[in-house]
């Protein structure tokens, strides 16, 4: 389902329903409610929805040099009027877990992460999958080839795609260690995983592709030091989503992505529960 598709039914209904001569503000409104209730009735088949997002606790993977998720119960059992009362606070990096780097991130005066168009958060998916290239080489990155060979078999990739790598590196989420090449705290001269090289990021550019995600810490790959690749996306104003999983579960195209960050006020990314609707 592409956002066209979704869209559809609210842009073509109501020229068929309303003559132009009766179209008074009242019966505009009340033709958009019944059609935002068609809508809404028309529900997304559960069995194709797909997580990509990884849970937010005390172990989620977070960069050397920033600060673990903390989570804390601040009130947690029965208030003083005999009724359960939950309630907890949380801290964050803006850039750990599953989350957005928006343009500002690595390209001065580009879109924070408030100012992200909503249509360039939902998205047909384009998957290119090179684990193959990463079961050889753990430091591997998608290349302009890559991309070259999913065209081949898959056709262009339209503009405004949220273009995903698979990796299969989410498969080491548990084992901190192995997922970033280092357990020390501030080591970023030992990181080690998978990325995206510059030549295929000036690809996707050209593409005019909205978004490119990865199931890896970065869209660089871990031993980066000049983080071109972030340079090369955020500069054209195309935002990023790392740490995602669930890679495998999608087609090279036909899914949809829906990958919806908290609205941080001038924020340089922020979590995000992404997910996929397959076709």
């Amino acid at each position: 389902m592409q956002r066209a598709d979704l869209l559809r039914p609210l842009l073509s209904y109501t020229p068929r329903v309303i003559p132009r001569h009766l179209r008074t503000a009242g019966t505009v409104i009340a033709a958009g409610v019944f059609v935002c209730s068609q809508v809404a009735s028309a529900q997304i088949d559960e069995n194709k929805i797909v997580d990509l997002t990884h849970e937010f606790d005390q172990n989620t993977v977070y960069w050397p040099t920033g600060k673990p998720f903390q989570w804390n119960k601040e009130s947690w059992g029965k208030a003083s009027g005999g009724y359960w009362y939950a309630s907890g606070s949380f801290v964050t990096s803006e850039h750990l877990g599953t989350h957005i780097d928006s343009p500002i991130h690595f390209a001065e005066n580009k879109a924070t992460t408030d100012s992200i168009p909503l249509k360039q958060l939902i998205g047909p998916a384009v998957v290119i999958d090179v684990t193959a290239g990463v079961s050889a080489h753990r430091d591997y990155q998608m290349s302009a080839a890559d991309i070259d060979r999913w065209e081949r078999a898959n056709g262009r990739i339209p503009a405004g795609s949220i273009v995903l790598v698979r990796t299969g590196w989410s498969k080491h989420w548990n084992d901190h260690g192995r997922y970033m090449g280092t357990t020390a705290a501030g080591d970023v001269e030992h990181l080690h995983f998978p990325g995206i090289a510059p030549d295929a990021a000036r690809v996707l550019v050209s593409r005019r592709i909205d978004g490119a995600g990865i199931d890896t810490a970065s869209l660089d790959y871990g031993p980066s030091k000049d983080f071109q690749t972030h340079r090369v996306l955020n500069g054209a104003g195309v935002y990023g989503l790392e740490n995602l999983t669930g890679l495998e579960n999608l087609p090279p195209k036909g899914a949809t992505v829906i990958a919806l960050p908290m609205k941080i006020r001038s924020g340089t990314g922020g979590p995000v529960r992404a997910i996929a609707v397959l076709p």
